[in-house]
């Protein structure tokens, strides 16, 4: 999207690759562990590189792991970025995490490291509401040059598209629409019912809107249709409520409505998984608009 050509990648997680081969048949990859491959080997395979965009493990760094045990091992992943990049030796170098990663006690020792190898950094949060995406997601980035200071992108400003116009349908067939069910059904856990009671009381009756289904936000657990979507997680969390003629009917928000909140093109081939795994490929990427505008503005007048 943003004019570059992936020549290789690198993941441990099947899916993600067999993705990965869809979309990119010609490049190479690396079904392995960061730390189990050689830098040497990409460069025999591929030749010289101009790119590397990582997304260390996030899960230990993320708010959404809760009070559950951290893993210094995951987040030292991101090191692994230094080792590939003083062989690899990119122009460029865009580093995507949760925005908690800059609390890790290793970070500034990390960031240490990118410079040492000659990189100019800068350091910036983007939201991906002011790419143009149907989405509220705050991360962060390091981006690193070796020939001049970084130019970032210049956000756009807050978007228009929303919940209502840019997700809701997206991927769905007029001959089978996607099932509702009642919202007061037996079978839903009370705390769901108070969500959805507390979000009619705030917004109104007769007004649809989309409430978190498993577990809460931290906002209120519901939002309107007229803004971008909060933020897509690995879990099936986002259910859509709409008033009809017995009370209230909702459905989960599908895979398809999902990518849609994240940026990814019409045409991007996802590979045959359970719903599950499609949900967590999505949560887990980052959107696409945002990365475009960011490998634009590195590379604009280069060669």
């Amino acid at each position: 999207m943003a004019g570059a050509s992936p020549a290789a990648a690198l993941d441990m997680w099947k899916l993600a690759t067999d993705g990965y081969r869809l979309n990119f048949p010609e490049s190479k990859v690396y079904p392995v562990k960061a730390s189990k491959l050689l830098p040497t080997q990409i460069i025999k395979d591929v030749g010289k590189i101009d790119l590397i965009i990582a997304s260390p493990e996030c899960t230990s760094h993320s708010v959404a792991k809760g009070n559950k045990p951290r893993c210094d091992r995951s987040k030292e992943t991101a090191f692994e970025v230094i080792r590939f990049a003083k062989v690899l030796k990119p122009r460029w170098i865009v580093v995507e995490n949760v925005i908690q990663m800059q609390k890790w006690y290793r970070f500034s020792e990390w960031y240490e490291k990118m410079n040492d190898l000659g990189y100019q950094t800068k350091i910036a949060i983007f939201n991906a509401q002011n790419f143009d995406t149907p989405q509220s997601r705050r991360r962060l980035f390091i981006i690193g040059d070796l020939e001049r200071i970084p130019v970032l992108p210049t956000p756009t400003g807050p978007t228009k598209k929303t919940v209502a116009c840019s997700i809701l349908g997206c991927g769905e067939s007029k001959n089978e629409p996607w099932p509702f069910s009642p919202v007061n059904s037996p079978r839903r856990a009370k705390a769901t019912l108070n969500r959805a009671k507390f979000a009619i009381k705030e917004i109104g009756a007769g007004t649809a809107f989309i409430m978190v289904y498993y577990s809460t936000d931290g906002a209120g657990g519901f939002q309107t249709l007229n803004r971008p979507l909060r933020t897509v997680t690995t879990l099936d969390r986002f259910a859509y409520v709409r008033p009809n003629c017995n009370g209230y009917e909702m459905r989960m928000l599908q895979p398809p409505e999902l990518a849609a909140a994240m940026g990814f093109p019409s045409y991007h081939i996802w590979p045959e998984s359970s719903r599950r795994d499609r949900i967590k490929l999505i949560g887990n990427a980052v959107c696409p608009p945002v990365m475009q505008s960011i490998i634009s503005a590195l590379t604009e007048g280069q060669e």
